[in-house]
């Protein structure tokens, strides 16, 4: 079932508002995934963010979207193929670092709520256009930082934001705190490290430090 502009930002906004961090999962072994997905949960980040960087991603998707109470998505969608794909494996809504027309077009027609991106004023207007006020700002940190983002509130104060790129412990509160920021994605909270080595437990507890973060 296809999905308009307005109400897929409606559902984006709906899971930003689930906690002020969206983990950003990059996930090479899919024995890994509910474990992880499960710690995350547990520690309060209920939505997720698999980015489709490994070949392992789609089946991460999949052993994930089992775990009560997550809110899988799929991260770094380029093409419709990847679009089709993610919903296929059983993601609920898409992120991409950017925005195309064609991929806008898949997103809607495959009836996936898709955090689009964007890094500029020009962007941003581009997407309001068309439908969208719930964003992704991409590269967070690159493109100017909190104080970049927070220039646009004033005079477009339609469009909220989710930074992603760069955003950690000691910045998110920069950017949590500004008028037209509803959560920041970050990988902090799944560590490589500890991912690999299967610390579930201190995974939770970086996820409940993030999600007691303040908004």
């Amino acid at each position: 079932m296809s999905i308009t502009p307005q109400s897929a930002s409606v559902r984006a906004r709906e899971i930003c508002n689930a906690a002020p961090i969206v983990p950003v999962l990059v996930v090479e072994d899919v024995a890994h995934a509910k474990p992880l997905a499960e710690a995350l949960v547990a520690g309060g980040l209920p939505a997720l963010e698999v980015t489709l960087r490994t070949p392992a991603a789609l089946d991460v998707i999949r052993a994930m979207a089992e775990v009560p109470g997550g809110i899988v998505g799929a991260g770094t969608l380029l093409t419709p193929a990847d679009v089709k794909a993610a919903k296929e494996a059983g993601a609920t809504f898409g992120v991409s670092p950017g925005a195309t027309s064609i991929l806008l077009e898949a997103s809607e027609a495959e009836g996936l709520p898709l955090l689009p991106g964007a890094s500029s004023a020009s962007e941003a207007m581009a997407l309001l256009e068309r439908g969208y006020d719930m964003l992704k700002f991409f590269p967070a940190e690159a493109a100017g930082g909190a104080k970049f983002l927070g220039s646009l509130a004033s005079p477009l104060p339609q469009i909220s934001f989710c930074p992603t790129g760069g955003v950690n412990l000691q910045n998110a509160t920069d950017y949590l705190s500004l008028p037209n920021v509803v959560c920041a994605g970050g990988s902090w909270v799944a560590p490589s490290m500890l991912v690999k080595e299967g610390a579930w437990d201190q995974i939770e507890a970086l996820a409940k430090e993030a999600s007691e973060l303040p908004r």
